[in-house]
Parts: structure tokens; sequence; C-alpha cells
């Protein structure tokens, strides 16, 4: 029975629901006066081994060393305090919110990853071990898997730790942590006999590596869940030394290849010496050897060949993106054609209906459009509340339309040279030009073009005049503008005239249709119970926005991850519950009135195009 109920207090804190517990340890999910989300760890220190406490001051040691982290890639602290009830003294800390997928989650719902992404997203492991490797004295994790690393929304996928309840410093035959949940598929040979230190660290890492290419760990084999820790690996240890790990059926780059052949070898002294070298490697900074002919060696430890590989005859060194060097030149990535689509988009078949038949069709049948001389449209205003996905959006009619992709936001061209972002405006659309047919999509507009002569926008005059030369008919050229915003009232108004603007797109709230396409997309590919009833969670998140959606079911998700359970319907209840609509009232309304006042500024340009 859980120690804590919903709307329990603690200080400022109330508690919502529980996550998962064990015999001795509960997470929970409490939020602030705010409805802020936070995480609280309950420990009850009189069931919890002696190990685990501080012979001294008795604090959990789990709770000093999370003090003691601080760092973005690992769960951040806020506070910690202890209480008495009748059933004991307890102990708590309490960690920031984290939004994003358990990669565990992740790999089963995605499948594995591509070898950029996945290094990406291990090179961000290495750093946190890096940061704790290098701590006075050093700490370990000592339970780097899968299940203990989020792939962070706000971090733009990085890796975030999430389990710090093994960190301790390195062992040497004496484990002074629990060993019991330790999942044996991911610890090194050592380990078995209670050594625990920065090459165990390694391996574990690198094992996480391989999973994320393809979905398994290097070695799989059945073996319990809990229990006496050697026991459990001794069988796994067994089926290492008789199935020596192949990886010559991986499609992966010889440096990727080295990393895990010397990443996991079997004996410590084989692999790396820190992760220094790893990330080194990862980073191109000194290249791996290439492999030996076949019938040749096996890879063994010594000095990395300096210098960078050479590009292969299929690369291409420019993607669009890469600095061109200066303060006043443009530095921007270019998204290449190819996607889903609408079909990535819940709901919303009217608008899409509407951009297939105005937009798209015309985009794409040039000759029939110069045949009934119609007019290609130069760009279109997606505006409304926040989080309705307009971005998404114009993502997603890029890929309908087999357009290139290039995403603008105000920082992109800002310049601190006098007429730097004129000159930045200029390059962005002849770069755009160049790599035509392509949707080149302006983020949060109003900022880039707000009014000209409202008071405090006076210095940006010349800006917006920049920005109204080069969208002039631009579509000639094969680029395609859309515009997002959720104040459009603060564009200035010869931005929306025809020719620049040609259609402004009110995206709303998700309707009721809506909602249910997106708790079914979001919840496919996810193991989830059958009791799941989609129908009902549409119903009852009316008011909701997408995010908010996508927020709910990644919750429950997380949950359940934790426990290593499916998503059950009590579990996607609790999160709704748990979670509020993001937009009030108020903020609704006012956008009714936007939209309104955008309907006459429509009309209006109608008129005047007459």
């Amino acid at each position: 029975m859980a120690v804590l109920t919903s709307w329990d207090k603690i200080g400022p804190y109330r508690v919502q629901s529980l996550i998962k517990a064990n015999h001795y340890t509960e997470t929970y999910r409490i939020v602030d006066d705010n409805d802020q989300p936070f995480f609280l760890k309950l420990f009850a220190v009189n069931k919890m081994p002696a190990k685990l406490l501080h012979p001294e001051t008795k604090q959990v040691n789990e709770i000093a060393y999370c003090k003691q982290i601080n760092h973005r890639n690992i769960i951040s602290y806020v506070t910690d305090g202890a209480f008495e009830r009748e059933s004991g003294s307890y102990q708590y800390y309490i960690t920031d919110y984290f939004a994003g997928s358990v990669l565990a989650d992740y790999i089963q719902r995605e499948g594995p990853m591509d070898e950029a992404r996945a290094l990406a997203a291990f090179r961000s492991l290495l750093v946190v071990l890096k940061y704790l490797h290098e701590q006075q004295p050093a700490l370990c994790h000592n339970d780097i898997t899968p299940h203990n690393i989020m792939l962070s929304e706000a971090l733009n996928g990085e890796g975030v730790l999430i389990d710090l309840g093994h960190v301790h410093t390195p062992c040497a035959g004496i484990v002074e942590f629990s060993t019991e949940d330790l999942d044996v598929l991911y610890h090194a040979k050592e380990t078995m006999v209670g050594i625990f230190d920065l090459q165990s660290d390694i391996f574990s890492a690198c094992a996480t590596l391989y999973f994320m290419l393809t979905g398994k760990a290097p070695w799989v084999i059945d073996v319990p869940a809990t229990g006496e820790y050697k026991e459990r690996f001794r069988a796994m240890w067994q089926h290492r030394q008789s199935h020596p790990l192949d990886l010559s059926e991986l499609t992966i780059s010889n440096k990727t290849r080295y990393i895990l052949e010397h990443g996991l070898a079997l004996k410590a002294t084989d692999r790396f010496a820190s992760v220094n070298d790893i990330i080194a490697i990862v980073d191109d900074q000194e290249a791996a050897p290439q492999p030996e002919p076949e019938g040749g060696k096996r890879l063994q430890d010594g000095p990395i060949g300096k210098g960078t590989p050479a590009k292969t005859d299929g690369e291409d060194s420019s993607n669009g993106g890469g600095s061109d060097g200066g303060d006043g030149d443009i530095d921007i990535d270019i998204r290449r054609g190819g996607g889903n689509g609408f079909q990535d988009i819940a709901g919303m078949d009217e608008l899409k209906q509407y951009l297939k038949e105005k937009v798209i069709f015309v985009i794409q049948n040039k000759e029939l459009a110069e045949q009934y001389r119609i007019t290609p449209p130069n760009g279109m205003l997606l505006y409304g509340p926040p989080g309705c996905g307009k971005t998404f959006f114009a993502e997603k009619f890029a890929e309908e339309t087999g357009f290139n992709f290039i995403l603008v936001k105000s920082s992109d061209i800002g310049s601190t040279l006098v007429h730097g972002t004129e000159a930045k405006i200029k390059q962005l659309f002849e770069k755009a030009a160049k790599n035509s047919p392509i949707v080149l999509c302006f983020d949060e507009f109003d900022a880039l073009v707000p009014i000209r002569g409202a008071h405090g926008n006076e210095y940006v005059s010349s800006e917006v005049n920049e920005f109204l030369a080069q969208m002039n008919n631009c579509a000639k050229k094969g680029i395609f503008i859309i515009a997002t915003s959720n104040r459009p009232d603060k564009i200035d108004p010869a931005i929306l005239r025809t020719g620049r603007i040609d259609k402004q797109v009110f995206v709303p709230l998700p309707d009721f249709a809506a909602r249910k396409e997106m708790f079914k997309m979001y919840l496919a590919k996810r193991p989830t119970t059958d009791d799941v009833n989609i129908d009902e969670y549409a119903k009852s998140t009316e008011g909701y926005i997408a995010s908010d959606i996508a927020f709910i079911v990644n919750d429950a998700a997380m949950t359940a991850a934790f426990s290593r359970n499916p998503i059950s319907d009590a579990l996607l209840r609790t999160s709704i519950s748990n979670i509020k609509p993001s937009l009030q009232k108020e903020v609704l309304d006012e956008y009714s009135e936007i939209k309104n006042k955008m309907d006459g500024i429509s009309r209006r340009v109608v008129v005047e195009g007459l």
C-alpha cells in the first residue's frame, strides 16, 4: 500500500499519483501551487539496507548524490526532506519533471535508430558519464540501460539519465548499493564479482548503443528480473563466452563498429581507457582504424589512427547547412524532400483537403496552371492558439508536396552588424531559390515582420521592407512561403497582401475526431492493455491542444515504462486527470476575436485585388 495518497501535501507540493514502487522506495508525480509537475522519490528508511544510508548522518546515499550532481543531462535536484509516520521514518527528494520518451519505449515503438541518430544520443550519454567520472571522488552510474535514459524533448532528443538509484563511488568487490533490480543484459563481466567502476559504465553505455542500433541487447538470454545478482549473471556470462558477438551483419560505419568492438570487450583491459577516448572517435577528432583484410585478426586495443576519414564518393559535402562564416552570413539547414506528408497529421481533414485543392494542386501541376492561366499561390499564413501544430503542419505540407524545407526563426537572421539582418534575409531567399522547389517556413512571423511605425518597432522598418521586396512573387522562383503566428494581428498589413501571403488559414483546437486520431497515433506501436478506450479519452479532452494530448500519452507511457508494464486504461485516465489544458477560456476567447479580425483582413485583401 502506498505511503502517500492523492492530494496529500508535502510542503508546498501536492501528490497526484503513484508512478512505481518496490519494498522500500516509491516514486510519485506531484505538482506545486501553480500545477507545475515534479517527481518525488520516497524512501522508507526503516526498510532500507543499512549500506544505502550514510553511516553517520543516516541520510539516504542517493539523496546526497542527487544534491551533489548538477548536469543538464541528469534529472535536476529541487529539494529534499524527511517526515515521520506511524509506519516509520521517511526521507524524500524532489526533481524536475521531464518530458520525452524512455529509450526502451521509443525503440519498441519506432524501431531501431539510424546510425547518426543513435550516435547523437550515445554522445549525450557519454558526456554525462564524463561528468560523473570526473567528480571528486569519481562517481559511477552503475545502471546504464535503455530503461533509465529519457530522450528529452526540451534538449532536442538528447539522452537524460532519469534514475540515480545506483550511483556510487567505484566498488572493488564490496558493493554498497542494491543489485537485485539490475538488468544483467547491460552489465560487464567484472560486476559479477562486485567490481563496478568506470570500465563497467563504458560497457553498459556501449551495450545501450547496440540496443539503439538493433532494438535488442548485445547478448540476449532469459534471466530472472530480480534475485541474487551473481546467480542471475552466471548464466549470462556462460552465454557470452560461448557466443562471441558478431557485428558483421550490422550496416554501420567502421567508426561505430570499432566503438562497439572495443566498448563491449569481455575483458575490462580490452576496453577504452575512458569515455573521452570514445567521445573523440564519435566527434571524428580521431578516426577509427580501417578493418583488417578478410581473414585478419580481430581489432586489438592500440593507438587510433590520426586524421578525419575522407568522404566517400556518395557523400555530399553540401546539405544546405553549415556556416558560411561571419556574423553577416546566413547559416541554416535545408531538409530535403520526402516523408509521409499529411498522413502524419491527425484530423484537420477539411484543411488538408482545402490545401490539396487550392494550393498543392496548382504547385504540382505547373503546365496545367499555365494552360488555365492560374497564378500559383505565393504563400500562406497559419495562425491560431499556441500548441495546435502550426509548424508541424508546415513541415508535413512540404513533405506532401515533395518540396525541400527550411524552417526560419528570428535568431537565424539576427545580426549585430548594421544592415546585417537585411543582408541575411536576401541571402536566405537566394539560398531558397537555388534549392527550389522549396517551402520557406517562418516561425513566429509576427516577431520578424511587426507593424512598422508602431511604438517600439521603428528600428525594424528596413528589415520589413526587405521582406516585402523578397516575398514579391517568389512563387515564380519555386519558393512557397508558410508563415506561422500566434498573434497575426501584430504582423505588418503589407505582408498580408496578395502576391506575398495569399491565404490566411486559422488552425483551431483539435475537435473530437482529431483528438481521437491523435490518441490513436500517439499510442500506436506502444505496448497497451486491452482495456484502452480511445473514444473515451477523446471525449475527456475537449479543449486540449495537440501538445497536451501528446504529453498525456507520454506521461502514461513513462509511468508504464518505469514499472515495465503496458500502458493501461487506468494510467491514461490518471494522466488526463493530472494534466490540465494548456489554454484557458480567456485565451480561447481572445483567439475568437483575433480570427474575426483576420477574417475581415482577408475579405479586404480580396476587394483590393479586384
